[in-house]
């Protein structure tokens, strides 16, 4: 056969996908070509080219029929799903990336949170017992994370990069791809629709999840251009969904809607269904729940004092879920969830809730929440309230670590605030004052804004966890081993107290120290740290809750309203959401236009414009009437203030809590700042506002009962 003949074999339609084949079989052929001359070789040729000449087609053929079998019939949604018969590839093959975008595709197409649940978890429960090595990594692809999100591997790459990638591997016109992304407003179902229209005769081997997965760490770890080559040579070898959620993975917005919570409950579910695999078949799907429940509060037990996947599932798979919590330990250098408050209304609510109770008061900094842990090693790292690592942010607070630590410390991790801090006048600067400075990679000669660490627990000492201890053990420990520090290390100013002029006296102090108010807390009994809750032994107590709702709210941004006259080309208005975390879905509570300057409406817009939705996604509880103009992803937090609350027909907000059938809204709101300290699951929940609806003197006055949300596990 000659080179003609064999390149012409192998050449795709397409050759700008597939110039590196052709080039790789020509250079082969021309190799083998220059040893005609002598004999053996010349007879090496030809068996050389009758052997490689059919292998690629079968190995291509016998492929392709397993892919196109995924992409056809592949269905984790099926009802009775077995792990093993429902499953195309086979024990020890690796598991096909194909497989993990079909159940992403069938998870976007599902409204009900527990199917989504349930066809995650049909989907891991059969990784786990064909090839459990490859479960790791599709958790990490199930939720778009590479890693914790404390060692902060980001991919960086700009759409306007991937859509010059996917023009020049389909041939097609950037002003194409650009209008197609603004008419769907999903580039990763443009990147599907164009990688579907490109007809190959060669296709590349199919992608598999650890294959994709490591590339993708590769891609977050190269600088610049170095990125495009093997983003690249994935795209050209997805098929099917797998280019849809290839591309979306790439600019972090996977829009399935799952999140830890259900992905717990997804990993939970395919524990169980291993586990009795034999006869799955003849269990209830009422059964195989209630044992999944049983899983998931070990998982989640576990995943809040280590969250970390890297060693909760290899521990998970060698020793079982019982043992998570043993292996698994809290350590230094990995952030835990930090335990939150619950708003109150007043003082009198305060006493009322802690009857009996030693308590004690703190006053509440209006600053960054910050962990700091040191390990045994001497390592210091600090930790921002969604786990972001700030360790190069605060280089002058790490410089100063041993002024304030006693020298028999070896190890510790301390919850705390930052606070700006004015060093002529010693006192603390407002929150606003603290954003101005750089988020990461601080240089300690430039820093302009200087800052003190108000310390209120130790959660960790000398190789030992102390969150089960009590408040006041805790508070003891902390001021036995640290030292105070004027202006750079302080602890929280208290007061420990039932009285309620005392009390009410304390707040006033507290507001002239340029504080928000004061954190309420119980010393002895029921007082342990209770991780990743925002728990009633915590009570937060505002300087301004005389206004109305006694607190403010974080409100997550859902939709936008575009403007008319001179706000036009930028919205004139928002749709925001509560959080409701046991349905993990985002429940209107308020349009908001009113107080924004024409600098603000623009900075928003330039801001949203790269998180526009094609349509209002399923985890999004809203009435049509409220539609917006435009559906936005749930990825900023705005801190709301308003007159009160009130029962409203439209807007979901807590509906089925306080009333049956109607929600709660919001009167007169107004922005008062963006949180970006907080993340979309950090925003203020169903559960609290219900709270904060019936804390409202004139509600109590009208309900003859009390209304008690239930606590989150999140």
């Amino acid at each position: 056969m000659s080179q003609r003949n064999i390149t012409s074999f192998f050449k795709p339609k397409d050759t700008s996908v597939n110039l590196r084949d052709e080039v790789k079989v020509s250079r082969s052929f021309k190799e083998i070509k220059t040893n005609s001359s002598d004999e053996r070789p010349a007879k090496k040729l030809k068996l050389d080219v009758e052997v490689e000449k059919p292998k690629p087609v079968s190995l291509v053929r016998l492929n392709e029929e397993k892919i196109d079998i995924i992409s056809r019939e592949y269905n984790p949604a099926k009802c009775r799903y077995h792990p093993l018969d429902d499953a195309p590839w086979k024990k020890g093959e690796s598991t096909p990336y194909l497989a993990l975008t079909r159940t992403f595709h069938l998870i976007e197409d599902t409204k009900s949170r527990l199917k989504m649940i349930e066809i995650l978890g049909n989907l891991f429960s059969s990784i786990i017992l064909l090839n459990p090595d490859d479960l790791l990594p599709s958790i990490y692809l199930s939720i778009n994370q590479l890693a914790p999100a404390y060692e902060g591997l980001e991919l960086g790459v700009a759409e306007t990069t991937l859509m010059k990638i996917i023009c020049e591997t389909t041939g097609r016109k950037l002003d194409f791809i650009k209008s197609q992304t603004y008419e769907i407003g999903d580039l990763g179902i443009v990147a599907e629709q164009s990688r579907m229209a490109q007809r190959m005769m060669f296709k590349p081997a199919p992608l598999t999840i650890s294959g994709v997965f490591k590339k993708l760490k590769d891609i977050a770890k190269a600088p610049g251009k170095n990125k495009i080559t093997p983003i690249k040579d994935i795209y050209i070898a997805c098929r099917s969904s797998e280019a849809r959620f290839f591309i979306r993975s790439l600019l972090g917005k996977l829009r399935i809607g799952i999140a830890e919570q259900s992905l717990l409950a997804a990993i939970a579910t395919a524990i169980v269904k291993t586990r009795h695999v034999d006869k799955i078949h003849k269990m209830s799907e009422d059964v195989v729940k209630e044992k999944a429940d049983e899983v998931a509060v070990l998982l989640k037990t576990a995943h809040c004092q280590c969250p970390n996947y890297d060693k909760i599932i290899p521990t998970l798979l060698e020793h079982g879920v019982e043992k998570l919590q043993e292996y698994c330990p809290m350590v230094p250098g990995v952030p835990i969830k930090p335990m939150l408050a619950q708003p109150t209304k007043g003082v009198s609510e305060v006493l009322e809730r802690f009857d009996g109770l030693a308590i004690t008061c703190e006053w509440k900094y209006d600053g960054e929440r910050a962990q700091i842990h040191s390990d045994e090693d001497g390592s210091i790292s600090i930790f921002s309230r969604n786990q972001e690592n700030n360790t190069t942010k605060y280089p002058d607070i790490i410089g100063r670590i041993k002024e304030f630590v006693k020298p028999e410390v070896s190890s510790f991790v301390i919850d705390s605030e930052i606070v700006a801090w004015d060093v002529e006048n010693k006192m603390i600067l407002p929150f606003q004052v603290l954003t101005t400075r750089k988020r990461k990679n601080v240089d300690i000669g430039e820093i302009k804004v200087q800052v003190c660490v108000y310390a209120f627990d130790l959660l960790y000492l000398n190789g030992a966890p102390l969150v089960s201890k009590s408040f006041a053990e805790r508070r003891k420990l902390l001021k036995e081993h640290f030292v105070e520090q004027e202006g750079i290390w302080k602890f929280a100013t208290a007061v420990d107290t039932i009285d309620v002029d005392e009390v009410q006296q304390f707040l006033e102090e507290s507001i002239k120290g340029n504080c928000e108010g004061l954190m309420v807390k119980t010393l002895e009994v029921d007082a342990t740290y209770e991780i990743a809750r925002r728990s009633r032994n915590w009570l937060k107590l505002k300087k301004d809750y005389l206004s109305g709702c006694g607190d403010s709210l974080d409100l997550v941004v859902i939709g936008g309203y575009r403007g008319k006259g001179k706000r036009t080309g930028s919205y004139g208005g928002f749709l925001l959401a509560c959080y409701d975390h046991d349905n993990e879905e985002y429940q209107s509570i308020c349009k908001i236009g009113t107080g924004f300057s024409d600098e603000d409406l623009q900075t928003h817009a330039d801001f949203f414009k790269n998180y526009t939705l094609p349509a209002k996604k399923s985890y999004v509880c809203c009435d049509s009437s409220l539609e917006p103009d435009d559906w936005l992803e749930p990825v900023q937090v705005w801190e709301i203030k308003c007159a009160d609350l009130s029962l409203s027909p439209i807007h979901k907000a807590a509906a089925g809590i306080v009333d049956p059938e109607r929600g709660i809204s919001l009167r007169f709101p107004r922005f008062i700042r963006i949180r970006d300290d907080k993340s979309a699951e950090m925003a203020t929940t169903a559960q609290q506002v219900a709270h904060m609806y019936s804390s409202q003197d004139q509600i109590k006055n009208q309900q003859s009962r009390n209304i008690k949300a239930e606590d989150d596990f999140y």
